[in-house]
């Protein structure tokens, strides 16, 4: 494990902080969901209390390499003013003389934030001379950004090498914390409701999580290509199957069984022949799809079973929705869920939910806050659940 930056000096220091600070705006440029923005607030916070100075930076959007208005920082930056008791300066961007002044001249208990790193494409291609450009600027590293862990970009994995010092931030070490715990000694039966529209993406994770789970429950547009592979060869009507994935999906029903686990697909579901916030949703069992019907939320009976199971849970992992959850019509599956999972939380049962659309779902229904801990990643969460080595961990680590 890296260095917590609890282990680090930094009394009277400037401290590069690189945070995921990748949020929603809307089209007036404020700031729709401050999740990130305070799952940062830890870390900095720490810092200021240690009489440091805090340089943060981060990325939003995907400018590719071009300054986008609408997708700088500088919302951002006043959010966290309202969120933190200290001055919060902005800079026009992340190098340069006049970034290097704001730096220089940082006192203890002020914070800077730069410009979006990917205004310039050197940020994501790693280049050598931009990393060491942003590492003039402190004299201490703290990477805090689980979001973009699994990516190997200039401001997280090229800057390390400048610093002696160099550690990661609360939200870093309680994601992986968590998230590797959750795997290597989960409390039993240990639950993974699986969903979201595609196996694609997921393979390695299920292929992992058939060797640890108890129970697998798989919802979501995903279900059907398991539903359409030997041994089951269901009929599933339109609704979405992946047809290169088939095979794969066979393999993890057949893995499942050899292991013990209980794999447990949908017997029902809320079925349309359009997908629209308008729309007539019925409920079927899967056997009764018809050609023109597409499956877009599991159905009753599934979320039934669905919650009999997580009710003897002791630890649960969720990544991905029942349905096309944005829609009316077929929001009820992930929902059921997401209560499912506060109700047991409170009883003492560990709920981890992915990051991404699971989070966004807990959101909306109102339930954010209500579980163990909700990823601030969707990408980095699944690549370290499924065994992949995180470029940004491991830089820190000291490895190669």
């Amino acid at each position: 494990m890296p260095k917590h930056v609890k282990e680090l000096a930094v009394q009277g220091k400037q401290v590069f902080v690189r945070t995921d600070y990748n949020v929603p705006l809307d089209a007036e440029g404020n700031v729709t969901d401050d999740f990130r923005i305070r799952a940062s607030l830890p870390t900095i916070e720490y810092l200021l209390d240690q009489g440091a100075s805090v340089i943060l930076a981060s990325h939003l959007g995907r400018p590719k390499g071009a300054v986008i208005p609408e997708m700088s920082l500088a919302p951002i930056a006043s959010r966290l003013a309202e969120l933190v008791q200290a001055e919060v300066l902005f800079a026009p961007d992340s190098v340069g003389s006049e970034v290097e002044t704001l730096a220089e001249n940082l006192k203890p208990g002020q914070i800077l934030v730069l410009e979006n790193l990917r205004f310039h494409a050197a940020e994501t291609q790693n280049d050598p001379e931009f990393s060491k450009k942003l590492a003039t600027l402190a004299d201490v590293f703290v990477n805090d950004a689980f979001g973009t862990a699994h990516r190997a970009h200039a401001s997280n994995v090229g800057i390390v090498s400048h610093f002696e010092e160099k550690a990661a931030g609360f939200l870093l070490m309680k994601e992986i914390e968590f998230l590797v715990k959750t795997i290597e000694s989960p409390a039993r039966p240990f639950t993974v409701v699986m969903g979201g529209s595609k196996v694609s993406g997921k393979i390695d994770l299920l292929k992992r999580l058939a060797d640890v789970a108890d129970n697998i429950l798989i919802g979501g547009g995903m279900a059907f290509t398991f539903l359409s592979a030997p041994p089951l060869n269901h009929n599933v009507g339109s609704s979405l199957v992946e047809e290169d994935r088939i095979q794969f999906a066979s393999d993890v029903i057949d893995l499942c069984l050899a292991k013990g686990v209980n794999l447990v697909l949908p017997s029902d579901c809320i079925a349309s022949r359009e997908i629209k916030e308008d729309a007539q949703g019925q409920e079927l069992p899967i056997r009764a799809l018809e050609d023109d019907l597409m499956g877009l939320d599991i159905g009753h009976r599934t979320r039934k079973s669905f919650n009999s199971i997580l009710d003897e849970s002791k630890t649960v992992l969720w990544n991905g929705p029942m349905g096309v959850f944005e829609m009316t019509p077929f929001q009820e599956g992930t929902k059921a869920i997401a209560e499912k999972l506060c109700e047991i939380t409170k009883k003492g049962t560990t709920t981890i939910v992915g990051g991404g659309d699971s989070a966004a779902a807990l959101k909306k229904f109102k339930l954010d806050g209500c579980v163990t801990h909700t990823s601030t990643g969707g990408g980095a969460s699944l690549e370290l659940l499924s065994g992949i080595k995180l470029p940004a961990f491991e830089a820190l680590k000291g490895a190669k």
